[in-house]
């Protein structure tokens, strides 16, 4: 774990440096779970944005885009659940004043007997070899049972104490499990307490006149308020998918782990409206979908599992999340969840409008349900970075820090080098830079040595960097240097954006 936190220093440290991503508000010591992208963080996720959003609209015929307000009217928090139900379990160690919520804590003990069963079936894998069968060792080692039942116990436990919002339940179970603190040590617990998340503000001219409002705690809400009219003046047929991206805000109590949970993020949802009946096909597609997007972005396997929920939301018969194994372990990355029809059903009865689809296939006319994918744009973000940093030893002994980043999500697609600032050099560098910025971000340098800039590119993952030198002004030929192989090799100046195309090309991603 203590190797695990310090990439993540590591990371967060690099961030800063090199102008992806700043504290808040810094100069006057910060805000708690709050942060600022850079230059170069903008750029980063502006591109993952872009890539959800060509994956998801511009891909599907039948699926199109929305941008809701923030602000919406306040019984639409009523209507969802949010105001009644949107809050979490916190319990504080009287030690070491920290706060936690009390289900995660839960939720981290069984994790770390799931991580038992799975040392025993590596050692047990290392054993046996190739002819290792896992499934009947899961279903008969002795240890191995011993502890999917204890699992299953503690989930019988919480998950029904969390039903009922019964805290003393779920503070027996923490007590029972003996865990302790992980910063003080000891088990020195508080009372477990309900704190509801939302951030509320008053929106009027007068204070008598203001009226409370809420600043949105997810995204999908504006899409089922607008349902009726996105279906009807895009003039679409069910099945079909309604994205967008923005804002939402949680007043976490618990906000840790750098952009990882914070109070202001981004999120990317899809709803996609389907016919009652069919929502577990639409499901199992969705799920599929999913997963192949963030492979595309060419991380491997590996680093992604499922996890399909044991405890569902009151909206959902189905959920599962993607989970990306971060610098602090497997956590959620993106939610898939069949929500039924109970978003649309619920604003029907609130508002007093039909929000009904007449499906002419089956001349009825039905509430839809929905399938929604959810995934945090910030999340996606460190994930990207996250796996992106690489620290390289080099042949001749030096040391490098490269972000692998896929070219397509790169800050910068080129940067262009003069090698000296005279000799007419910088001028032929500019041109190539000027013909280059109509389709490509591009950056111009020519401070330090070649050996510097490279360097420096390296770690804000720069795919290519284009050398104008001496010989430029005879053939009109660059050094194209690649990132990750650090290989050059002479170009002529027009076959540049070729090369810069087809890395780029989303035709290459597998989408």
């Amino acid at each position: 774990m203590a190797k695990q936190e310090d990439v993540l220093k590591k990371i967060i440290a690099h961030a800063k440096e090199y102008g992806f991503v700043f504290p808040s508000s810094e100069i006057y010591d910060g805000l708690s779970a709050v942060y600022d992208y850079g230059p170069n963080g903008v750029e980063l996720k502006k591109n993952i944005r872009d890539y959800w959003w060509k994956a998801m609209v511009q891909m599907h015929e039948n699926i199109v885009g929305l941008d809701a307000a923030i602000f919406m009217h306040p019984t639409v928090w009523k209507a969802s659940g949010h105001v009644d139900a949107f809050s979490d379990p916190l319990i504080d160690n009287k030690d070491s004043k920290k706060r936690y919520r009390a289900d995660v804590l839960v939720e981290d003990y069984i994790a770390k007997i799931e991580a038992k069963i799975q040392k025993e079936i590596t050692k047990a894998r290392k054993r046996f070899g190739e002819q290792f069968d896992e499934k009947q060792f899961v279903e008969t080692n002795p240890r191995v049972l011993g502890h999917l039942k204890k699992i299953e116990e503690i989930k019988n436990r919480l998950y029904p104490a969390m039903e009922r919002s019964d805290m003393e339940a779920i503070r027996q179970l923490i007590i029972d499990l003996d865990i302790a603190d992980p910063i003080s040590g000891t088990k020195n617990w508080t009372e477990v307490r309900q704190f509801n998340l939302m951030f509320s503000t008053q929106m009027g001219s007068t204070a008598d006149g203001a009226s409370e409002v809420y600043l949105r705690p997810e995204t999908a809400q504006g899409i089922f308020v607008n349902y009726l009219n996105v279906q009807k003046t895009a003039r679409m047929k069910i099945p079909f998918g309604i994205a967008q991206t923005g804002k939402a805000f949680r007043n976490e109590i618990v906000a840790r782990q750098f952009i990882f949970r914070m109070r202001e993020f981004e999120q990317m949802e899809m709803q996609f409206f389907v016919r009652p009946g069919t929502e577990m096909e639409w499901y199992k597609f969705w799920k599929e979908q999913r997963m192949k997007w963030h492979l595309s972005t060419g991380i491997p396997a590996e680093k992604f599992r499922f996890h399909d929920h044991d405890k569902l939301a009151h909206y959902a018969n189905a959920a599962a999340d993607i989970e990306f194994e971060f610098p602090m372990g497997f956590k959620e990355l993106e939610g898939i969840h069949s929500r039924t029809d109970f978003d649309l059903s619920a604003h029907e009865k609130y508002s007093g409008r039909k929000l009904r689809y007449f499906d002419s296939e089956i001349n009825e006319s039905y509430v839809p349900y929905v399938i929604e994918t959810s995934i945090g744009l910030d999340r996606m973000f460190l994930a990207v970075l996250s796996h992106a940093y690489t620290e390289e030893k080099l042949e001749d002994g030096s040391e490098r820090v490269v972000m692998k980043l896929p070219p397509f999500l790169a800050p910068y697609k080129v940067a262009v080098f003069p090698l000296t600032k005279k000799d007419g050099l910088p001028e032929k560098a500019r041109q190539i830079m000027d013909n280059l910025k109509f389709d490509f971000m591009c950056f111009y340098e020519e401070k330090d040595t070649i050996g510097k800039r490279y360097r420096r590119h390296d770690a804000i993952g720069t795919p290519y960097c284009v050398t104008v030198d001496h010989q430029t002004l005879e053939d009109n030929t660059v050094t194209l240097r690649e990132r990750d192989s650090m290989k050059q090799e002479r170009i002529p100046i027009d076959k540049i954006a070729g090369v810069l195309a087809q890395s780029l090309s989303l035709k290459n991603q597998g989408l």
